[in-house]
């Protein structure tokens, strides 16, 4: 107990003299002392009092030579301490002011990762998520050799897949509401449609063309019977592209039945016009 007791003692110590340093520093306009004690404190990790110091100094070096590594770890604290709107800006800053940096990738990852880190769930807007996929296939395409590519190219993806979400859960929206007001299923069927065209490879795609099927299917029931015949062709094209491209579709089931009640509604209409 007194050995433990003796180690408590002695690390309050160390506590109180780093606070007073810190403070002392921080009242000074010793440049020097605010830089090297700034840079010890990143390399400890207590990036909040790193962050406080690169602050004060940051605007004293530009120009200089140390201006290049005091920019980029002041960029880095704001990362480190999960500030992601300032680390991004301080990164862009970084890259525009030092283009020929051993840093620049880095800088770059780690400015469009902040944005991704921003990125809301799909329900919500996704002003940031356009943001940090423009910088995440910038950096893409400039450093296809990176060690930060794999990375860099797996958030690509996953923020796609969100937008892609989005996407299809308003086509969706728009589907649930066509129940209650027919003519929505004509927009449903337009956001489907250009759903599927713009995202040929989305993991949403399959349920997009059922979604089709559905919307097309309701339409085409409650149409008059001079447009009937013609929505249900297209019912049935969508049920027939939804086959073709997912045979084993996990939708089978729903659509087979759409397609049953298709069928029993084009067989009221004659058989040349069939």
């Amino acid at each position: 107990m007194r050995i433990s007791f003796f180690y408590i003692i002695i690390a309050g110590f160390f506590v109180f003299t780093s606070c007073s340093e810190y403070q002392k520093v921080l009242k000074e306009d010793d440049v020097k002392a605010k830089y090297e004690l700034a840079e010890k404190f990143y390399k400890e990790g207590d990036y909040k009092r790193a962050q406080r110091l690169f602050e004060q100094i940051a605007p004293r070096y530009v120009g200089k030579p140390q201006g290049e590594r005091v920019m980029f770890f002041f960029a880095d604290t704001y990362y480190k301490n999960q500030d992601f709107y300032l680390s991004g800006y301080q990164f862009e800053r970084f890259v525009k002011s030092y283009p020929k940096s051993d840093k620049i990738q880095e800088a770059s990852f780690l400015g469009a990762k902040s944005y991704y880190m921003l990125s809301p769930k799909y329900s919500l807007d996704q002003t940031d998520t356009d943001k940090a996929l423009s910088k995440l296939q910038t950096f893409i395409n400039t450093y296809p050799e990176s060690e930060y590519f794999a990375e860099a190219n797996a958030m690509a993806k996953e923020l796609t897949s969100k937008k892609e979400k989005k996407q299809i859960e308003i086509a969706k929206q728009f589907n649930k509401l066509g129940e209650f007001n027919f003519p929505i299923l004509v927009s449903a069927m337009t956001a489907l449609d250009n759903f599927v065209s713009d995202n040929p490879g989305s993991i949403y795609r399959e349920e997009a063309l059922y979604y089709k099927i559905e919307a097309a299917t309701n339409l085409a029931m409650n149409s008059t019977d001079n447009r009937k015949k013609e929505r249900l062709e297209e019912a049935q094209d969508s049920y027939n592209t939804l086959l073709r491209y997912f045979p084993e579709t996990k939708f089978k089931k729903r659509a087979d039945n759409l397609q049953e009640r298709i069928q029993k509604e084009l067989n009221r209409f004659p058989e040349e016009s069939k």
